[in-house]
């Protein structure tokens, strides 16, 4: 009596999934797809929301205080998500180079090493969109002032940095920090800063949830593939301290993310509209158990899931921040202005 075939097989998951959906093993039956498909699976199109969420919540801050721009806001949005894209394009070479990204990755296929895309072709396409974000930069420096220069060369260099050059972030263990700097203070400080020209508490209080979750994507990454990261030398947080750090490290991200808005509640006078955030509470929880229970390529589900998360949660804290301040209340913004949490309402 034969066997019957095991759940899941290749051929089960050629049925139904997409080349972007396939494993490296399993690209190869699908042949290259169109060019500008190749490249929109480059791009990654699900973790744009990640660098569109940022900006989301930078803008509600702006707007609640005031201070919305409508330019400056457009020109953050399009510079943060050419820099993911450039960070994509930056991954996708040098893991490949690296020797990180195999047949044997448990993740997505990678262009590069599926051989869709040649290393040079993807080192051209990451020094266009490197340049386009350049020309981004330069107008916001125009509205923003010089301090934007700085900021604009540490994210470029830290987008190839994170897996390129000589000291590459993300393999001795910096990715965590650098994707909790830039995708949160940075990203959400910064696009408050180019239209208001000043960062408020709140942005600043609004960026660690935000950051939070953003590092929370990257940990369920490094968790599902930290044995194939020690082969390839990538020594993430998860190689260097096992797997069940990783797990203690994404639900120390999610506690720190869900208390802020309690904090924004009852000290930053949001009243009970700063818990909206709240309502995602299950799906956290959900993730909670899934990242302690599930191994390798089961915890797919919960890294697109944990993005998923990342932008339901920031929209809900961007309505929460747009309905709870008060927006053109001048002594809330001039309070703002010299970082003190804003006074009681007077009508409390």
């Amino acid at each position: 009596m034969r066997a019957a075939p095991p759940p899941h097989t290749a051929s089960d998951r050629l049925d139904s999934a997409s080349p972007s959906e396939a494993s490296p093993s399993e690209a190869a039956a699908f042949g290259r797809p169109a060019w500008p498909k190749v490249w929109w699976l480059a791009a990654r199109p699900k973790t744009l929301l990640a660098a569109a969420t940022p900006v989301l919540v930078g803008t509600a801050c702006a707007r609640a205080l005031g201070g919305f721009a409508s330019g400056p806001a457009l020109a953050a949005l399009l510079g943060a998500l050419l820099l993911q894209i450039a960070a994509n394009f930056a991954n996708d070479v040098f893991d490949f180079e690296k020797g990180a990204d195999t047949t044997t990755r448990l993740g997505p296929t990678r262009v590069v090493q599926a051989g869709w895309v040649s290393p040079r072709q993807m080192r051209w396409a990451l020094a266009l969109v490197l340049g386009l974000s350049v020309v981004i930069g330069v107008y916001l420096v125009s509205v923003a002032g010089p301090l934007l220069i700085a900021v604009g060369v540490a994210s470029i260099v830290a987008a190839v940095a994170y897996t390129g050059g000589p000291y590459p972030l993300g393999y001795h263990g910096l990715g965590d920090v650098f994707v909790l700097l830039f995708f949160g203070f940075v990203a959400v400080a910064g696009t408050s800063f180019v239209q208001m020209g000043y960062v408020p508490r709140l942005a600043w209080l609004s960026a660690i949830p935000v950051g939070c979750l953003a590092t929370g994507i990257l940990v369920v990454n490094n968790v599902r593939d930290a044995e194939t990261d020690v082969l390839a030398g990538k020594r993430t947080l998860a190689v260097r301290f096992g797997r069940g750090f990783g797990v203690y490290e994404y639900r120390g991200l999610l506690l720190a993310a869900y208390a802020v808005p309690v904090y924004l509640a009852w000290q930053e006078g949001l009243g009970a509209w700063g818990l909206l955030p709240w309502l995602s509470l299950p799906v956290a929880l959900g993730l909670w158990r899934r990242v302690g229970r599930d191994r390798g390529p089961s915890l797919n589900a919960a890294l697109a899931r944990t993005a998923q998360l990342l932008f339901v949660f920031g929209a809900l804290l961007s309505l929460a921040i747009l309905l709870g301040a008060e927006p053109g209340r001048p002594e809330r913004a001039v309070r703002a202005l010299l970082g003190v949490a804003a006074w009681p309402r007077s009508d409390a």
